[in-house]
């Protein structure tokens, strides 16, 4: 059972967990209707533009952020739980103006170097007003990222879901709408942009219903300078890890169009291949995002034993909710892809399988191991890992992208961090004495397994229509996975007494999952498990 502390934590980690989880599948389902739309009415190429319109802006933005958005969560997190709530103010007002300036002024050098991008690096100079377009992006969305990060720290993760879902109503919209006007591939941005915008405007209002509410600082002047100094303190060896490991993702994706002179069709694929990986986002999406301001309330050296017990029980249970679904994807690529995209994103499926794979790391911890560094503090670590990862991918990934191209990129995803993770267990477990349990990942991994390669096994076997197939498919997973992770004893009596101490609070919600997890014990019970 959870100790007290720990378990307090879960409750507030799975409250907030679920209100991004229903906030991401609502908000992720109305762009998925807008993504099938937009990728059928544009076709792949003018799709694969889309993609390599948005590439120079993105990685243009990642020198952004300089870990103020970290910094925000972090210390919104630690000067509530301490109680210093005139404090938390200030952090998100110094917050929200460093990122306004830093996006405005990121748009801008993105503008002027638009023309050399699209001729000089891209070979593509028909694609310059494109990249003009989707510069402004990114300003609109370092106003999202300020304000999704101070709902964050509050744990008012509800709010956040708000403004999501408006922006993927919005965006689909938009999107759909100026692609049916003729306005194409330049309408698709345009939607984009205008989305993000109206997005950002919607949690501005939404956070300042907040902050009005917030102690005002001792001093009528909040010390802009002092706070951002203190956030920048924390936040710049983390933003230079983060720098790095984005750097290297866009670096790959400007590689692409370099490898496919002339076909913008296997990079649409690619894209459809990185939209569709959001359904293991529903479930990974929740964990990271919470855990962090979980961790940022414990200090290692008071709470030891509590650590130990929160980052076993986010790593175990994060695992029982994103391996299963990982190997489900893989499994069900091909039908799912066809029925939604047709027969022109052939490549699409082999692409999201081969994705789904970095995802299964999270039975290995990696969804909680940076997690937990950071909300400690020490993020000068997580830089040193990041440049190992570095060090190990620029080369690999260089030569691997060139070579094999949209293949080459995703296996260098899967490769380039495993060094990093190995080095971060042994750090933890060293400074923290906190370890994965490896005997339910192991058993995790290996039910996943077995029920993913049943169906794959099922569907291949039979000639149904697709739709049938991917009914079929799911039907055979899902039963397989859980007898297998029940008779593999993957699942505890003590895993479904805190399951359901956790989601106790989750009203209507918790009372289905406590419905589920009582015939799971009537299930075990039969067994004799």
């Amino acid at each position: 059972m959870l100790l007290s502390k720990a378990a307090d934590i879960a409750k507030t980690s799975a409250k907030g967990g679920f209100n991004v989880l229903w906030g991401l599948v609502v908000s992720s389902m109305i762009s998925a209707v807008g993504v099938v739309f937009i990728a059928r009415l544009l076709g792949s190429d003018a799709y694969g533009l889309y993609t390599i319109a948005l590439i120079a802006p993105n990685l243009i933005l990642i020198f952004r952020d300089w870990g103020v958005t970290y910094a925000i969560i972090r210390f919104t997190a630690k000067y509530r739980a301490e109680g210093r709530m005139d404090e938390v103010r200030s952090v998100i007002f110094t917050g929200l103006v460093f990122e306004f300036l830093s996006g405005l002024l990121l748009c801008i050098v993105s503008l002027a170097l638009s023309d050399y991008i699209a001729s000089n690096i891209f070979n593509r100079p028909s694609l310059a007003p494109l990249i003009q377009i989707a510069s402004f992006y990114i300003l609109t969305s370092a106003l999202v990222s300020a304000v999704s990060a101070a709902f964050t720290g509050l744990e008012r993760m509800a709010l956040n879901s708000i403004m999501t879902i408006c922006q993927s109503i919005i965006k689909t919209f938009l999107i759909i709408g100026l692609v049916l006007l003729g306005f194409g591939t330049s309408g698709a941005v345009i939607g984009l942009i205008g989305a993000t915008f109206l997005a950002s405007l919607v949690g501005m209002v939404l956070l300042l219903t907040i902050y009005r509410t917030l102690p005002k600082p001792f001093s009528l002047k909040i010390e802009v300078r002092a706070y951002l100094k203190e956030m920048l303190s924390y936040g710049i060896p983390l933003s230079i890890a983060v720098i790095v490991a984005s750097f290297m993702a866009q670096y790959y994706a400007f590689l692409l169009p370099i490898y496919y002179v002339s076909d913008n069709t296997i990079i649409g694929n690619y894209g459809i291949a990185q939209t569709f990986i959001v359904l293991i986002g529903f479930v990974s999406t929740p964990i990271t995002t919470m855990m962090f301001p979980a961790f940022s309330k414990l200090d290692y050296k008071k709470n030891k034993e509590t650590l130990k017990h929160v980052y076993q029980f986010s790593v175990k249970y994060a695992s029982l909710l994103v391996v299963p679904v990982v190997a489900m994807i893989m499994a069900l690529a091909q039908p799912g892809v066809s029925i939604l995209f047709g027969d022109t994103y052939s490549s699409a499926p082999l692409f999201l399988a081969l994705l789904a794979i970095g995802y299964s790391y999270a039975a290995f911890g990696n969804l909680s191991t940076s997690n937990l560094i950071n909300g400690q503090g020490h993020t000068k670590f997580i830089l040193k890992t990041t440049i190992l990862t570095a060090c190990v991918g620029l080369p690999i990934g260089s030569v691997l992208v060139l070579n094999f191209g949209v293949i080459g990129l995703i296996v260098t995803s899967l490769i380039e961090g495993l060094p990093s993770l190995v080095i971060s267990l042994y750090w933890i477990r060293k400074n923290y004495g906190v370890t994965v349990d490896w005997g339910s990942s192991a058993k995790i991994l290996l039910s996943s397994i077995v029920a993913a390669a049943l169906t794959f096994a099922v569907i291949s076997a039979v000639a149904f229509n697709t739709w049938i197939e991917l009914l079929l498919g799911l039907v055979v997973f899902v039963l397989s996975v859980a007898i297998a992770l029940l008779l593999t004893r993957a699942i505890s009596r003590d895993d479904i007494n805190n399951l359901r101490l956790t989601v106790n609070g989750l009203g209507a919600l918790g009372s289905i999952v406590g419905k589920i997890l009582g015939f799971i014990e009537k299930i075990m019970n039969t067994l004799r498990i």
